[in-house]
């Protein structure tokens, strides 16, 4: 395997290494809330409602704020962004501790929140070092930054009790910080920007970067993000709260098998991204989604009480899935979605090498959206309905709708290329979309690439 022209692998390994440490810094910060909330809640004497706000609020502004961040990344470099990005949270992460009106915190959240949108800005900078066929590989392993809410975790509450809830944030605020001065000191700037740089060439604008998104494939993307991302995080917090419900379990128990499922759908993203190198994006999708659909058809199951007439009299029994399949089922879910996400990332690079940052800012910010839609979701279907399992039902719904989606749109595409051998090759991995280009560049793609983008 070769290296880009002028990039050492030392390069790569530093960009690579200084990425996913700032990336998991970044991610315990974005959920800093969901400890130190819990504080927050009693002084304010706060409601559900007022709290699930201000919970959410981070979860919400970190993913919009993947659009424009990752934008400017493109223009301005990662090396800048990056550095930026966290200096300016870790201010508002320190401004958190003289807030005293519920209004106020929402909008110190509202600035916490960019610590989410430091995923695209680290996508779009670690795809720059990377040559096509390790980018997976190279995305799955910063993604595993995701591990930084399993930092927060299981450290916050320690601090909590040991600093109070504003002695955490300042922590929090001043790690922050220091990350992003180390980062800005030793990382360099990415290829694209010093070619930029010794060209003397202007960014590549706003209106440029965003012409992509026009094309549906763009927004297929990001429905599977919603998916594999957004309901990751989504089920991650129902979890807890669906053990004790619906299974009576002790909370301490119930976070702990809540745990069993996150984690897996963390470190294991660098694994997807080996596998989409190794087979392909699109396998990689297939996997995730058929396992997927296989596990929450079972999970949407709903205990039932059957009564047969016996020869002595009615006769009841109970069907359901026992607490301890259902973890197991949680756990291989949490671990294909982990795949799922990698091999979502792997697309965009590969598609549109020129507007990974505006492409990727768009998947993530529909991915982030997500965790934040459907815990509203999940909870209006069981007050309705009064049915446990009625969240899985809909992230049924999901998968299927996404399955049916790509699947459709590859066949076309096949069929269209290659119609005597659409059977064989509808799991390849052969771009089906054109790579949009600045003007004047020239396409790095295969031609069998420039086919109907309208998929």
């Amino acid at each position: 395997m070769h290296t880009l022209d002028g990039v050492t692998r030392s390069d790569q390994y530093r960009a690579l290494g200084l990425s996913t440490f700032a990336f998991t810094v970044c991610f315990a910060v974005w959920t800093i809330f969901s400890i130190i909330g819990v504080k927050i809640k009693g002084e304010l004497g706060l409601s559900d409602t007022q709290f699930g706000l201000l919970v959410a609020t981070p979860v919400l502004t970190g993913s919009i704020s993947r659009i424009f961040l990752g934008v400017w990344t493109e223009q301005y470099g990662g090396r800048l962004m990056f550095s930026l990005q966290m200096i300016i949270t870790a201010v508002a992460v320190w401004l958190l501790t003289s807030v005293r009106t519920y209004e106020v915190f929402l909008l110190a959240a509202l600035g916490i929140g960019l610590a989410g949108g430091s995923f695209i800005v680290g996508i779009a900078y670690v795809s720059q070092w990377f040559e096509k066929d390790s980018q997976g590989t190279a995305l799955g392993i910063f993604g595993a930054g995701n591990v930084g809410a399993a930092v927060t975790n299981f450290a916050a509450p320690f601090l909590v009790v040991a600093m109070g809830w504003e002695g955490t944030a300042r922590v929090y605020a001043v790690v922050l910080a220091a990350t992003a001065v180390l980062f800005y000191v030793l990382a360099k700037d990415d290829p694209a920007q010093v070619a930029r740089k010794r060209s003397g060439a202007a960014p590549v604008s706003a209106a440029e970067q965003l012409e992509p998104l026009k094309y549906i494939q763009v927004w297929r993307f990001a429905t599977y993000y919603f998916f594999v991302f957004g309901a990751f995080v989504a089920l991650a917090s129902f979890l807890p709260r669906y053990y004790v419900g619906a299974y009576g379990l002790e909370l301490t128990t119930a976070g702990i098998f809540a745990g069993l499922y996150s984690l897996p759908g963390s470190v294991f993203r660098a694994l997807g991204g080996w596998m989409s190198d190794r087979w392909g994006a699109r396998f990689v999708m297939y996997l995730t989604f058929i396992v997927s659909l296989i596990c929450l058809f079972v999970m949407s199951y709903p205990e039932t009480t059957y009564s047969v007439q016996g020869i002595t009299g009615p006769i009841q029994f109970k069907f359901g899935v026992s607490v301890t399949f259902f973890v197991l089922l949680t756990v291989v879910l949490g671990f294909v979605m982990s795949l799922g996400k990698a091999a979502v990332y792997k697309h965009i690079p590969v598609y549109y090498p020129h507007h990974v940052g505006a492409v990727g800012g768009l998947v993530g910010m529909i991915g982030g959206l997500g965790g934040f839609v459907l815990p509203i979701m999940f909870g209006i279907l069981l007050d309705y309905t009064g049915v446990w399992t009625a969240p899985y039902m809909l992230m049924f719904g999901i998968v299927a709708v996404s399955t049916i989606w790509m699947h459709v749109a590859i066949r076309r595409m096949e069929m269209r290329r290659h119609p005597a051998l659409a059977e064989e090759k509808y799991l390849s991995d052969v771009p089906d979309e054109p790579v949009q280009m600045p003007k004047g560049a020239q396409a790095a793609m295969p031609s069998t690439a420039q086919t109907n983008p309208a998929q």
